[in-house]
């Protein structure tokens, strides 16, 4: 055994040898120093959002308006023509679709200014539904 390694005496626990400790530290000392941080730098709530959001709101998306739907035989297809009416599933009162990016984001009713079609917002999709409906 090393001359600078020592026994711990005592009654060990039942089972249980001696322990042997390693040599003692020595008194050298470090000296130990605080850290510095820079501050942290506090932005206005949303300000880092704001920021972000600004980017898309450039984006362009396509919008579309959804009438109706229907299924026709080939057949059918086929002998359509100049004057042929296709008739859709839905109801002539019945709101029409309002499609953003290919989801549907509202609702609306089609209204006629001058001589150009539009449509008037009757219903939003809860805004939950909408951001969900954006990930599909």
């Amino acid at each position: 055994m090393a001359d600078d390694a020592a026994i711990e005496t005592g009654t060990p626990a039942a089972g249980n040898t001696p322990v042997e400790r390693g040599p003692e530290p020595s008194p050298e000392y470090t000296e130990v120093q605080s850290a510095q941080f820079q501050p942290l730098e506090s932005t206005p709530q949303g300000g880092e959002k704001d920021r972000k959001l600004d980017l898309l709101l450039d984006l362009p998306l396509p919008v579309s308006i959804e009438l109706g739907r229907t299924n026709l035989m080939i057949r059918d297809i086929l002998e359509l023509q100049r004057g042929s009416v296709v008739e859709f599933e839905k109801l002539a009162s019945e709101p029409v679709d309002i499609l953003i990016n290919g989801k549907k984001m509202a609702e609306g009713e089609v209204v006629v200014i001058e001589k150009h079609f539009g449509i008037r917002i009757t219903n939003l999709m809860d805004a939950a539904d909408r951001v969900k409906n954006l990930g599909k």
